[in-house]
């Protein structure tokens, strides 16, 4: 296909032209109409957004073509294969060229875009995009961030990571911190971040001795990464107002973000179960309707949907499998806006700075020795 995209444009902060986004249009639970009705409604708030779409190419043409002026701002590639959400990243490493997942990968990889999106499978995805993108220098482990609901001003809280990779060390550790901030900074526009690690309790002395020797790295580098670190956290500062960052590794992040959606859902169903309880109940509902629907639209998980991959030569964005247009459209905005922040330099920015910071500490303590 198709349509060229628009040549650069120096004037631009943190890119050289058009923001480009490239999008995995299959293997999400609602198919391909779901990405496309996402894309558009990016498309219809953002004039600067142009969009490389991955998957079949005459069902994707259809598609795109019934939608006002979409046609012009995409540019489709053919890809026949789709990785499914049961798929082993094992399988997908060996047979996934001639996916939309590893097409979309591609052309990040080839410059042709800024940032990845996808609802696909996020272990074949996080392979892939390891595989082809490769780690940034001296990251040993990615990591996944999430936006989490908070009492913060901002609103949200990012936490790190939250299933890359189940272990840690405390290296890693310090890596996420600095990878976290950039993120807090770029994404959600904080000029100082507040950081936290995640413990068993906010005692210094508490916590495995990988947590310990992390606590000390962190606080050694946050002021020289312009960000404030507080110390050691607990579970209940998740969505707290105390911290903007909440470090841990993969195996707590991942149940720590399982538990805090399963709760939110039972606690939405409590609340559907109540109302529907009686005649007064019901009419207790339609008065508390618009604080109702203020609640629903400040917790719901569209509007901040999409994980970021953290630590490889690209930025991905994972969208949620079951992702809606509206929460599609929060993710492509999610990597807009990394994009135009010119996000990516300052993360590799920040991990080099960390590396700097861990090999000192590390002459420290064998000099200590």
């Amino acid at each position: 296909m198709t349509t060229s995209l628009s040549k650069a444009d120096p004037s631009r902060p943190g890119v050289t032209g058009p923001v480009v986004i490239s999008v995995d249009a299959m293997g999400g639970d609602r198919g391909p109409a779901a990405v496309v009705a996402g894309i558009e409604k990016s498309a219809e708030k953002n004039p600067d957004i142009r969009f490389i779409v991955h998957g079949p190419e005459d069902e994707l043409r259809r598609m795109i073509s019934r939608r006002k002026g979409l046609a012009d701002r995409c540019d489709i590639r053919n890809a026949t294969g789709v990785v499914t959400m049961d798929d082993k990243p094992a399988q997908v490493i060996r047979q996934a060229q001639d996916t939309s997942m590893w097409s979309a990968i591609e052309s990040v990889r080839a410059g042709e875009a800024t940032v990845a999106v996808s609802c696909g499978n996020t272990g074949a995805l996080m392979a892939l995009s390891t595989l082809r993108l490769r780690k940034l220098p001296g990251v040993n482990r990615p990591a996944i961030a999430v936006l989490w609901p908070s009492r913060g001003p901002q609103g949200f809280n990012v936490i790190l990571d939250v299933g890359a990779d189940i272990k840690a060390d405390a290296t890693d550790l310090l890596q996420y911190a600095m990878m976290g901030a950039s993120y807090a900074r770029n994404g959600l526009g904080l000029q100082r971040p507040r950081i936290g690690l995640l413990n068993v309790g906010t005692e210094d002395h508490k916590g495995r001795p990988e947590l310990k020797e992390a606590h000390a790295l962190i606080a050694a580098a946050a002021d020289r990464a312009n960000a404030e670190y507080v110390g050691f956290v607990e579970g209940g500062d998740l969505m707290s107002a105390r911290v903007d960052v909440i470090v841990t590794d993969g195996f707590t992040g991942n149940i720590a973000l399982k538990t805090g959606e399963g709760t939110a859902k039972l606690v939405g169903d409590f609340l559907k179960d109540a109302f529907a309880n009686s005649i007064m109940s019901k009419f207790a509902a339609v008065l508390a309707m618009t604080s109702l629907k203020r609640l629903q639209k400040r917790i719901d998980p569209r509007r901040v949907n999409g994980g970021v991959f953290l630590g490889l030569n690209g930025t991905v964005v994972k969208s949620h499998g079951s992702a809606d247009a509206t929460g599609v459209s929060a993710a492509i905005k999610l990597a807009f806006k990394l994009a135009e922040s010119g996000f990516q330099d300052r993360l590799a920015a920040r991990v080099a700075q960390a590396n700097e910071q861990a090999e000192v500490a590390h002459g420290v303590k064998q000099a200590g020795l």
